[in-house]
Protein backbone atom coordinates (compact mmCIF):
# COMPACT_ATOMS: atom_id res chain seq x y z
CA UNK A 1 0.00 0.00 0.00
CA UNK A 2 1.03 3.29 -1.01
CA UNK A 3 2.46 5.80 1.54
CA UNK A 4 -0.23 8.91 2.07
CA UNK A 5 1.78 12.47 1.39
CA UNK A 6 1.20 14.65 4.59
CA UNK A 7 -0.25 17.16 2.67
CA UNK A 8 -2.32 14.03 0.77
CA UNK A 9 -3.44 13.50 4.35
CA UNK A 10 -4.54 16.87 5.07
CA UNK A 11 -6.80 16.73 2.22
CA UNK A 12 -8.15 13.65 3.14
CA UNK A 13 -9.12 14.83 6.70
CA UNK A 14 -10.54 18.05 5.49
CA UNK A 15 -12.60 16.68 3.26
CA UNK A 16 -13.59 13.86 5.75
CA UNK A 17 -14.26 16.70 8.45
CA UNK A 18 -16.33 18.46 6.00
CA UNK A 19 -18.86 15.80 5.15
CA UNK A 20 -19.25 14.30 8.84
CA UNK A 21 -20.51 18.02 9.35
CA UNK A 22 -18.18 18.95 12.56
CA UNK A 23 -16.67 22.23 13.71
CA UNK A 24 -12.80 20.78 14.20
CA UNK A 25 -12.41 23.52 16.96
CA UNK A 26 -15.00 22.91 18.91
CA UNK A 27 -15.53 19.06 18.70
CA UNK A 28 -11.92 17.76 19.11
CA UNK A 29 -12.67 14.35 20.07
CA UNK A 30 -14.20 13.93 16.70
CA UNK A 31 -11.50 15.18 14.58
CA UNK A 32 -8.94 12.93 16.31
CA UNK A 33 -10.96 10.31 15.44
CA UNK A 34 -11.21 11.22 11.76
CA UNK A 35 -7.54 11.55 11.81
CA UNK A 36 -7.12 7.61 13.33
CA UNK A 37 -9.56 6.86 10.28
CA UNK A 38 -7.41 8.25 7.72
CA UNK A 39 -4.38 6.21 9.19
CA UNK A 40 -6.42 3.03 9.56
CA UNK A 41 -7.05 3.81 5.60
CA UNK A 42 -3.61 5.23 4.85
CA UNK A 43 -0.61 3.67 7.44
CA UNK A 44 2.64 5.65 7.65
CA UNK A 45 6.22 3.99 7.81
CA UNK A 46 6.53 4.31 11.40
CA UNK A 47 4.52 5.05 14.38
CA UNK A 48 7.13 8.19 14.92
CA UNK A 49 5.37 9.59 12.21
CA UNK A 50 2.11 8.87 12.51
CA UNK A 51 2.31 10.72 16.04
CA UNK A 52 3.92 13.41 13.41
CA UNK A 53 1.50 13.75 11.53
CA UNK A 54 -1.65 13.38 13.91
CA UNK A 55 -0.31 16.83 16.10
CA UNK A 56 0.28 18.77 12.84
CA UNK A 57 -2.83 17.95 11.77
CA UNK A 58 -4.85 18.54 15.36
CA UNK A 59 -2.93 22.33 15.08
CA UNK A 60 -3.97 22.82 11.42
CA UNK A 61 -7.06 21.84 11.16
CA UNK A 62 -8.51 21.77 14.69
CA UNK A 63 -6.41 24.87 16.12
CA UNK A 64 -4.06 27.66 15.09
CA UNK A 65 -1.23 26.08 13.00
CA UNK A 66 1.67 27.02 13.85
CA UNK A 67 0.76 29.77 16.87
CA UNK A 68 -0.68 26.33 18.44
CA UNK A 69 2.32 25.04 20.39
CA UNK A 70 2.58 28.57 21.74
CA UNK A 71 -1.01 28.34 23.09
CA UNK A 72 -0.30 24.98 24.50
CA UNK A 73 2.47 25.93 26.22
CA UNK A 74 1.39 26.79 29.73
CA UNK A 75 4.56 29.11 30.73
CA UNK A 76 3.28 31.66 27.97
CA UNK A 77 1.27 34.10 29.04
CA UNK A 78 0.81 36.30 25.60
CA UNK A 79 1.59 35.91 22.08
CA UNK A 80 1.71 38.79 19.56
CA UNK A 81 2.60 39.14 15.85
CA UNK A 82 4.34 42.75 14.78
CA UNK A 83 3.97 41.62 11.67
CA UNK A 84 4.15 38.34 9.75
CA UNK A 85 7.95 37.92 10.29
CA UNK A 86 8.06 39.05 14.03
CA UNK A 87 5.72 36.90 16.32
CA UNK A 88 6.75 37.43 20.14
CA UNK A 89 5.66 35.78 23.16
CA UNK A 90 5.97 36.64 26.57
CA UNK A 91 6.72 34.26 29.50
CA UNK A 92 6.75 36.03 33.17
CA UNK A 93 6.17 39.27 31.45
CA UNK A 94 9.45 39.54 29.51
CA UNK A 95 8.82 39.12 25.63
CA UNK A 96 11.01 37.46 23.16
CA UNK A 97 11.19 37.09 19.40
CA UNK A 98 10.07 33.88 18.50
CA UNK A 99 11.86 31.70 14.96
CA UNK A 100 8.60 31.66 13.51
CA UNK A 101 8.27 33.16 10.22
CA UNK A 102 4.89 33.52 8.61
CA UNK A 103 3.22 34.74 5.59
CA UNK A 104 0.57 37.65 5.31
CA UNK A 105 -1.66 35.43 3.64
CA UNK A 106 -1.15 32.90 7.09
CA UNK A 107 -1.53 35.86 9.22
CA UNK A 108 -4.58 36.56 7.93
CA UNK A 109 -6.11 32.44 7.83
CA UNK A 110 -5.20 32.65 11.65
CA UNK A 111 -7.43 35.67 12.25
CA UNK A 112 -10.32 34.76 10.20
CA UNK A 113 -10.25 31.14 12.20
CA UNK A 114 -10.15 32.86 15.50
CA UNK A 115 -13.00 35.12 14.80
CA UNK A 116 -15.15 32.18 13.04
CA UNK A 117 -16.59 31.71 16.45
CA UNK A 118 -16.90 35.03 17.94
CA UNK A 119 -19.35 36.71 15.90
CA UNK A 120 -17.22 39.65 15.76
CA UNK A 121 -16.30 41.10 12.41
CA UNK A 122 -13.07 43.11 10.93
CA UNK A 123 -12.98 45.12 7.97
CA UNK A 124 -12.60 48.45 6.96
CA UNK A 125 -15.06 49.95 8.64
CA UNK A 126 -14.26 48.07 11.79
CA UNK A 127 -10.15 47.65 11.87
CA UNK A 128 -9.90 46.75 15.42
CA UNK A 129 -11.55 43.86 16.99
CA UNK A 130 -11.60 42.69 20.42
CA UNK A 131 -13.11 38.81 20.82
CA UNK A 132 -12.49 35.55 22.74
CA UNK A 133 -10.99 32.58 21.47
CA UNK A 134 -13.23 29.01 22.53
CA UNK A 135 -9.83 28.10 24.80
CA UNK A 136 -10.40 31.51 27.21
CA UNK A 137 -7.67 33.39 25.31
CA UNK A 138 -8.16 37.13 24.76
CA UNK A 139 -7.82 38.63 21.06
CA UNK A 140 -7.19 41.92 19.81
CA UNK A 141 -6.41 42.51 16.02
CA UNK A 142 -5.96 45.95 14.21
CA UNK A 143 -5.36 45.49 10.47
CA UNK A 144 -4.17 48.09 8.17
CA UNK A 145 -4.54 51.42 7.19
CA UNK A 146 -4.40 52.07 10.67
CA UNK A 147 -1.78 49.15 11.65
CA UNK A 148 0.03 50.34 9.23
CA UNK A 149 1.21 47.90 6.75
CA UNK A 150 0.82 44.66 8.46
CA UNK A 151 -2.04 42.88 10.29
CA UNK A 152 -1.46 43.27 14.14
CA UNK A 153 -2.71 40.72 16.70
CA UNK A 154 -2.24 39.74 20.50
CA UNK A 155 -3.25 36.98 22.20
CA UNK A 156 -2.99 37.25 25.94
CA UNK A 157 -3.87 34.11 27.64
CA UNK A 158 -5.52 33.40 31.11
CA UNK A 159 -5.11 31.13 33.63
CA UNK A 160 -7.23 28.27 34.13
CA UNK A 161 -7.32 27.84 37.81
CA UNK A 162 -8.57 30.82 39.35
CA UNK A 163 -5.67 32.00 41.92
CA UNK A 164 -6.25 32.69 45.52
CA UNK A 165 -4.66 35.53 47.98
CA UNK A 166 -2.87 32.61 49.25
CA UNK A 167 -1.55 31.82 46.00
CA UNK A 168 -0.21 35.53 45.09
CA UNK A 169 1.52 35.40 48.46
CA UNK A 170 3.74 32.41 47.55
CA UNK A 171 4.39 34.26 44.12
CA UNK A 172 5.23 37.36 46.70
CA UNK A 173 2.88 39.45 44.93
CA UNK A 174 1.91 40.37 48.14
CA UNK A 175 2.55 39.99 51.80
CA UNK A 176 0.08 37.60 53.93
CA UNK A 177 -0.78 40.63 56.64
CA UNK A 178 -1.76 42.50 52.73
CA UNK A 179 -3.76 39.33 51.49
CA UNK A 180 -5.59 38.78 55.18
CA UNK A 181 -6.55 42.32 55.33
CA UNK A 182 -7.74 42.82 51.90
CA UNK A 183 -9.92 39.42 51.88
CA UNK A 184 -11.69 40.54 55.93
CA UNK A 185 -12.35 44.12 53.34
CA UNK A 186 -13.31 42.27 50.64
CA UNK A 187 -15.67 39.50 53.07
CA UNK A 188 -16.83 43.43 54.70
CA UNK A 189 -18.62 44.57 51.66
CA UNK A 190 -15.57 47.26 50.71
CA UNK A 191 -15.65 48.59 47.36
CA UNK A 192 -11.79 48.08 45.99
CA UNK A 193 -10.34 49.62 43.02
CA UNK A 194 -7.74 47.65 41.31
CA UNK A 195 -4.78 50.39 39.57
CA UNK A 196 -1.25 49.44 37.38
CA UNK A 197 -0.31 49.36 33.80
CA UNK A 198 -0.99 47.11 31.82
CA UNK A 199 0.51 43.52 32.43
CA UNK A 200 0.68 44.82 35.97
CA UNK A 201 -1.64 41.36 36.80
CA UNK A 202 -4.44 43.79 37.60
CA UNK A 203 -6.82 41.23 36.27
CA UNK A 204 -5.40 38.50 38.46
CA UNK A 205 -5.85 40.44 41.38
CA UNK A 206 -9.27 40.98 40.94
CA UNK A 207 -9.87 37.03 40.56
CA UNK A 208 -8.27 36.54 43.09
CA UNK A 209 -9.83 39.27 45.50
CA UNK A 210 -13.75 37.96 44.08
CA UNK A 211 -13.04 34.64 45.03
CA UNK A 212 -12.95 35.81 48.65
CA UNK A 213 -16.85 36.85 48.03
CA UNK A 214 -18.97 35.12 50.45
CA UNK A 215 -20.54 32.24 48.10
CA UNK A 216 -23.98 33.02 49.54
CA UNK A 217 -23.69 36.59 47.67
CA UNK A 218 -24.43 36.69 43.95
CA UNK A 219 -22.50 38.61 41.53
CA UNK A 220 -22.71 40.21 38.42
CA UNK A 221 -19.72 40.82 36.07
CA UNK A 222 -19.73 43.22 32.99
CA UNK A 223 -16.39 43.13 30.22
CA UNK A 224 -15.73 44.56 26.83
CA UNK A 225 -14.23 40.47 26.80
CA UNK A 226 -14.78 37.93 28.99
CA UNK A 227 -11.34 37.47 31.28
CA UNK A 228 -12.54 37.33 34.77
CA UNK A 229 -13.81 33.83 34.08
CA UNK A 230 -14.91 33.72 38.41
CA UNK A 231 -15.87 30.11 39.89
CA UNK A 232 -17.77 31.78 42.18
CA UNK A 233 -21.19 30.08 43.09
CA UNK A 234 -24.02 32.58 42.08
CA UNK A 235 -22.00 34.80 39.30
CA UNK A 236 -23.60 36.04 36.06
CA UNK A 237 -20.76 37.11 33.47
CA UNK A 238 -22.02 39.49 30.60
CA UNK A 239 -19.40 40.93 27.73
CA UNK A 240 -19.73 43.65 25.27
CA UNK A 241 -21.16 43.17 21.68
CA UNK A 242 -20.45 45.26 18.63
CA UNK A 243 -23.02 46.46 16.29
CA UNK A 244 -23.50 44.38 13.25
CA UNK A 245 -22.71 45.34 9.55
CA UNK A 246 -26.03 47.60 9.29
CA UNK A 247 -25.06 49.08 12.49
CA UNK A 248 -27.57 47.71 15.05
CA UNK A 249 -26.96 45.36 17.88
CA UNK A 250 -24.04 47.19 20.00
CA UNK A 251 -24.32 47.01 23.74
CA UNK A 252 -22.45 48.79 25.12
CA UNK A 253 -20.22 48.34 28.57
CA UNK A 254 -22.94 51.67 29.93
CA UNK A 255 -25.49 49.04 28.96
CA UNK A 256 -24.27 46.26 30.49
CA UNK A 257 -23.88 48.47 34.16
CA UNK A 258 -27.24 49.73 33.77
CA UNK A 259 -28.64 45.88 33.29
CA UNK A 260 -26.87 44.49 35.98
CA UNK A 261 -28.76 46.41 38.13
CA UNK A 262 -31.66 44.80 37.40
CA UNK A 263 -30.23 41.38 38.06
CA UNK A 264 -30.58 41.53 42.05
CA UNK A 265 -26.96 41.86 42.02
CA UNK A 266 -25.27 42.24 45.64
CA UNK A 267 -21.67 42.63 43.84
CA UNK A 268 -20.81 44.44 40.55
CA UNK A 269 -17.19 43.86 39.11
CA UNK A 270 -16.48 45.74 35.75
CA UNK A 271 -13.97 43.97 34.49
CA UNK A 272 -11.95 47.31 33.53
CA UNK A 273 -13.30 50.72 33.80
CA UNK A 274 -11.56 53.41 31.02
CA UNK A 275 -14.95 55.52 29.60
CA UNK A 276 -18.07 56.72 30.27
CA UNK A 277 -19.11 53.58 32.14
CA UNK A 278 -17.29 55.18 35.34
CA UNK A 279 -20.40 57.38 35.57
CA UNK A 280 -22.85 54.11 35.67
CA UNK A 281 -20.36 52.25 37.75
CA UNK A 282 -20.43 54.89 40.62
CA UNK A 283 -23.97 55.48 40.65
CA UNK A 284 -24.98 51.61 41.43
CA UNK A 285 -21.53 51.41 43.90
CA UNK A 286 -23.75 54.67 45.47
CA UNK A 287 -26.43 52.79 45.66
CA UNK A 288 -25.10 50.16 48.55
CA UNK A 289 -24.19 47.98 45.87
CA UNK A 290 -20.08 46.49 46.84
CA UNK A 291 -18.00 46.53 43.87
CA UNK A 292 -15.28 45.84 42.06
CA UNK A 293 -12.97 46.96 39.20
CA UNK A 294 -9.74 47.53 37.22
CA UNK A 295 -8.13 50.84 36.21
CA UNK A 296 -4.53 52.22 34.12
CA UNK A 297 -3.24 54.51 36.60
CA UNK A 298 0.57 54.59 37.55
CA UNK A 299 -0.25 55.54 41.00
CA UNK A 300 -2.88 54.89 43.06
CA UNK A 301 -3.41 58.53 44.14
CA UNK A 302 -4.16 58.81 40.01
CA UNK A 303 -6.47 56.43 39.76
CA UNK A 304 -8.99 58.17 41.90
CA UNK A 305 -8.01 61.18 40.09
CA UNK A 306 -8.78 59.51 36.24
CA UNK A 307 -12.00 57.89 37.98
CA UNK A 308 -12.80 61.66 38.83
CA UNK A 309 -12.60 62.56 35.00
CA UNK A 310 -13.98 59.51 33.37
CA UNK A 311 -17.93 60.19 34.25
CA UNK A 312 -17.16 63.63 32.78
CA UNK A 313 -17.09 62.11 28.99
CA UNK A 314 -21.04 60.87 29.49
CA UNK A 315 -22.12 64.06 29.38
CA UNK A 316 -21.96 67.96 29.67
CA UNK A 317 -24.16 67.48 32.49
CA UNK A 318 -22.15 65.71 34.42
CA UNK A 319 -19.82 68.10 36.47
CA UNK A 320 -16.89 67.74 38.97
CA UNK A 321 -19.04 68.75 41.80
CA UNK A 322 -21.01 65.78 41.01
CA UNK A 323 -18.76 62.88 40.28
CA UNK A 324 -15.63 63.66 43.03
CA UNK A 325 -17.78 63.79 45.79
CA UNK A 326 -18.60 60.04 44.18
CA UNK A 327 -16.32 58.85 43.98
CA UNK A 328 -15.48 59.80 47.61
CA UNK A 329 -18.37 57.77 48.67
CA UNK A 330 -18.27 54.87 46.89
CA UNK A 331 -14.51 53.64 46.67
CA UNK A 332 -12.79 52.06 49.99
CA UNK A 333 -9.80 50.93 48.95
CA UNK A 334 -7.16 51.32 45.94
CA UNK A 335 -4.50 48.65 45.33
CA UNK A 336 -1.89 49.45 42.95
CA UNK A 337 0.25 47.17 41.39
CA UNK A 338 3.70 47.07 39.39
CA UNK A 339 5.94 45.36 37.57
CA UNK A 340 9.91 45.38 37.76
CA UNK A 341 12.55 44.90 34.92
CA UNK A 342 12.57 41.30 35.45
CA UNK A 343 8.54 40.31 34.99
CA UNK A 344 7.69 40.23 39.05
CA UNK A 345 4.53 41.93 39.61
CA UNK A 346 3.40 43.43 43.24
CA UNK A 347 1.70 45.31 44.96
CA UNK A 348 3.05 48.51 45.49
CA UNK A 349 0.16 50.15 47.59
CA UNK A 350 -3.12 49.80 49.40
CA UNK A 351 -4.69 53.46 49.96
CA UNK A 352 -7.33 54.27 52.13
CA UNK A 353 -10.33 56.57 50.84
CA UNK A 354 -12.00 58.89 53.84
CA UNK A 355 -14.90 59.66 51.98
CA UNK A 356 -13.86 62.94 52.82
CA UNK A 357 -12.17 65.87 50.28
CA UNK A 358 -10.42 68.68 50.39
CA UNK A 359 -11.18 71.16 48.00
CA UNK A 360 -11.16 69.28 44.75
CA UNK A 361 -9.11 66.41 45.98
CA UNK A 362 -10.05 62.82 47.19
CA UNK A 363 -8.54 62.20 50.60
CA UNK A 364 -6.76 59.21 51.03
CA UNK A 365 -3.90 57.98 52.76
CA UNK A 366 -1.35 55.08 52.45
CA UNK A 367 -2.10 51.82 55.02
CA UNK A 368 0.55 50.10 52.89
CA UNK A 369 3.48 51.35 50.82
CA UNK A 370 6.82 49.33 49.25
CA UNK A 371 9.74 50.27 50.70
CA UNK A 372 12.86 49.02 50.16
CA UNK A 373 11.33 46.08 48.08
CA UNK A 374 9.19 45.39 50.88
CA UNK A 375 5.11 45.93 51.71
CA UNK A 376 4.71 48.00 55.24
CA UNK A 377 1.90 49.21 57.22
CA UNK A 378 2.37 52.92 56.90
CA UNK A 379 -1.08 54.22 59.23
CA UNK A 380 -3.64 52.96 61.27
CA UNK A 381 -6.89 51.68 59.56
CA UNK A 382 -10.48 53.99 60.38
CA UNK A 383 -12.95 51.78 62.09
CA UNK A 384 -15.77 50.62 59.68
CA UNK A 385 -19.34 49.24 60.56
CA UNK A 386 -19.30 46.82 57.89
CA UNK A 387 -16.88 44.74 59.47
CA UNK A 388 -18.86 44.84 62.66
CA UNK A 389 -22.27 43.98 60.67
CA UNK A 390 -19.78 40.67 59.02
CA UNK A 391 -18.75 39.60 62.45
CA UNK A 392 -15.09 40.92 61.66
CA UNK A 393 -13.04 42.17 63.81
CA UNK A 394 -10.45 44.12 61.65
CA UNK A 395 -7.97 44.74 64.08
CA UNK A 396 -6.79 41.44 64.13
CA UNK A 397 -5.91 41.53 60.29
CA UNK A 398 -3.65 45.02 61.65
Amino acid sequence: MAIMTARARNDWVRRAVGNAGIDPVLETGALKSIIDESFEAHPTASPEDQHAQTTALLADIGGYGALQPYLEDQTIEEIYINSPSKVFIARQGISELTPLILTAADVRDLVERMLHHSGRRLDLSVPFVDAMLPGGERLHVVIPPVAGTDWSLNIRKHLTKTPTLEELVTLNTVTPPAAQFLAACVRAGLTVLISGATQSGKTTVARALAAAIPARERIVTCEEVFELNLKNRDCVAMQTRNANIEGFGEVTLRDLVRESLRMRPERIIIGEVRGAEALDMLLALNAGIPGLSTIHANRASEALRKLAMLPLLAGENVTSQFVSPTVAASIDLVVHLERDRSGHRYVEEIRYVSGRLEGDRIESEPLWLRRDSELKRTASFVEDERFERSGISIRDYL
